[in-house]
């Protein structure tokens, strides 16, 4: 995989820009930083060996916190650093930066800054400290940011609870040779300080006993893609369900997506697991079809151009409800 280009799709720096709040020499200076952070931020990836790449992680840390002491940094966006995920949080509390380094095919290392919108643009930030590796159970673990979970974030999504802000994030991870893994990890703080994890999900709805679960981590073969994200309309966390190619579970890198989909919906301070999100079933030979602007010889149907396909259509069938199998 050309992980330069995988990551540069997987995110977008934030588009959102509070240039207002920068001065012009302020901006000039940063904006000719970004040049040089831009440079060692791809050579994080495209290193040669483990040892350029080491290196250039350094010195992009050394030279992004440098830029960040600049006086209302939190308004720049850095939108040319195509290699690492910038995002804000909607209530504009936080921006997080998140990015990857390789050292070997099984070992690949998240690293990450939380920097704080503060009143007088002065620098506060939370490094954030991969421990993944020697963590022994990642999904049951709560951690500050020097116990951090490694992931790079993709979004953040912003809900309350007796008027306490919890910010979930869905993030990726390459995790080794075999598989790779998504999570939903949950960011709180307090006093002051950023926490991640706790216990934020339940399987009560499912009638199961509630596993020891501080984050959701949804891990599956390196080739798979399974579907991870929020869907605004259904107001949820859209989760693809797996399953193994060779019927061994527990082994996760042989695990896929098979099409069908749960999800988590926040109430009362949970993310509540749903079993089965889309129970609608479509009756055999009502399955919506083309309708060409072609007739069989190839004529074309001259009121379909014209924008009255619906008059013309043929006689649609009558739609008939059809009661969901299973649960829900």
């Amino acid at each position: 995989m050309n992980r330069l280009i995988g990551l540069a799709l997987l995110f977008s720096p934030c588009s959102v820009c509070f240039s207002q709040n920068i001065s012009k020499a302020d901006m000039k200076f940063l904006s000719q930083k970004e040049d040089s952070i831009r440079a060692e931020s791809v050579k994080i990836l495209r290193g040669i060996n483990a040892e350029d790449r080491l290196k250039a992680d350094s010195v992009f840390t050394r030279m992004l916190v440098r830029a960040l002491v600049t006086k209302s940094s939190f308004s720049y966006p850095f939108e040319s650093l195509q290699t690492v995920s910038i995002l804000y949080s909607p209530d504009s509390l936080f921006r997080i930066f998140t990015w990857q380094l390789v050292i070997n095919e099984n070992v690949i290392r998240q690293h990450g800054a939380i920097q704080m919108k503060t009143t007088d643009g002065s620098l506060k930030l939370f490094p954030l400290i991969d421990k993944s590796d020697v963590t022994q159970n990642v999904s049951d673990t709560i951690g500050n940011n020097f116990g951090w979970i490694g992931a790079i974030y993709y979004k953040i999504i912003l809900t309350k609870n007796l008027n306490h802000s919890y910010y979930t994030l869905l993030g990726f991870d390459e995790n080794n040779i075999r598989s790779s893994r998504k999570i939903i990890e949950v960011l709180s703080f307090q006093n002051g300080e950023p926490v991640f994890g706790g216990r934020y999900f339940t399987y009560k709805k499912d009638g199961v006993v509630n596993p020891s679960m501080s984050r959701f981590i949804l891990e599956y073969k390196k080739e798979a893609g399974p579907r991870l994200t929020y869907d605004k309309d259904l107001d949820m966390i859209v989760v693809e369900h797996l399953v193994s190619e060779s019927n061994q579970p527990n082994k996760k890198w042989t695990l896929v997506g098979d099409g069908d989909y749960e999800g988590f919906k926040w109430q009362n301070g949970k993310w509540v697991h749903i079993d089965k999100i889309f129970t609608q079933v479509t009756p055999d030979g009502q399955a919506p079809v083309p309708n060409p602007i072609r007739d069989p010889a190839g004529n074309i149907d001259e009121s379909k151009l014209k924008g009255n396909e619906t008059e013309e259509s043929p006689k649609k069938t009558e739609s008939k409800t059809v009661k969901p199998k299973g649960k829900g």
